[in-house]
């Protein structure tokens, strides 16, 4: 299973030029069963890489463009009548996909939004009281815009703190894009990659993850981390319960990306940030990476 990850990781680096550590917190997020949120700028890549990696798992893909007149049922799918059989007749909405890019999220009204919650939650959707099960794996991938606010909702706490991470691509290095334009001629992204693992093996790779063994020690030192942030000074809002477990499990998928069965404290310090940052409401004074930055320098290493 492990040469097959591999490969998956290979084909995805190749697609996605010079991103290696970003495509392994994605598979962080999505083998440890949360959901990613990638805030960056346009055109680096992000539809790319959701997309590359549905095919790269033999799973259906589904991109959901928010807008703010896009409704809820647009979403989760709707019931409609069928004049011919004389019922109503249900039509499933972008959400049932193993791959569910949803692109500038913020720009969804919050109703909008909302209807997001239920599914990234509870893997299922409920629709005039009938609750309908989305295929697995289901792992959702939403982007937004930092530098664009005009005509944009901002995510509320509740919504931010579905993502198992928060992350951001960035632009390539300059001899990363040279590459890029040599390969013109190749149109990358046009041609369907090759399966690299089947969506049966995804579940179960998240169910190898989750055996990954986190001993008492970094057990404490992981609470001490989320704790510390709901009593720092400058931090208005701390990690919640979820987020320490949606931290536990991301930190299981990365030692179990890095070969072993076993987490170290190196696992806990390279997720702190991106799992707990975007969980943080701060007081204005100090940013939450730096923040977090701080508490990891303070806080004792087993």
């Amino acid at each position: 299973m492990r040469d097959r990850i591999e490969t998956l990781l290979q084909t995805l680096n190749h697609t996605i030029i010079g991103k290696s550590e970003a495509i392994r917190l994605v598979l962080v997020a999505l083998f440890s069963g949360g959901h990613a949120l990638l805030e960056d700028v346009p055109g680096v890549g992000k539809t790319l890489l959701a997309r590359s990696l549905a095919q790269s798992i033999d799973g259906r893909f589904q991109r959901l463009q928010c807008t703010p007149d896009l409704l809820p049922a647009d979403i989760t799918g709707t019931n409609i009548w069928n004049p011919g059989q004389g019922d109503f007749q249900f039509l499933p909405g972008p959400v049932f996909a193993n791959i569910l890019l949803i692109d500038e999220i913020n720009r969804a009204t919050p109703r909008t939004q909302s209807a997001l919650l239920e599914v990234m939650e509870e893997d299922q959707v409920t629709i005039d009281g009938l609750s309908r099960p989305v295929p697995q794996p289901f792992f959702a991938i939403a982007t937004q815009n930092p530098a664009e606010y005009h005509g944009t909702f901002p995510l509320p706490e509740a919504q931010l703190d579905r993502f198992a991470l928060c992350l951001s691509l960035g632009y390539p290095s300059q001899t990363e894009e040279i590459q890029m334009v040599e390969g013109l001629g190749l149109t990358p992204g046009t041609h369907p990659l090759h399966p690299c693992l089947s969506l049966g093996e995804v579940l179960e790779i998240r169910r190898q993850c989750s055996q990954v063994r986190l001993e008492a020690s970094l057990q404490q030192y992981l609470v001490q981390l989320v704790r510390a942030t709901r009593s720092h000074p400058d931090i208005g809002l701390g990690v919640s319960p979820r987020g320490t477990l949606a931290f536990g499990r991301a930190v299981q998928a990365l030692a179990y990306l890095q070969g072993r069965t076993y987490a170290i404290p190196d696992d806990i310090k390279a997720l702190t940030l991106p799992v707990l940052a975007h969980r943080l409401v701060t007081n204005g004074s100090s940013p939450a990476q730096a923040i977090l930055e701080d508490l990891l320098a303070t806080t004792p290493i087993p």
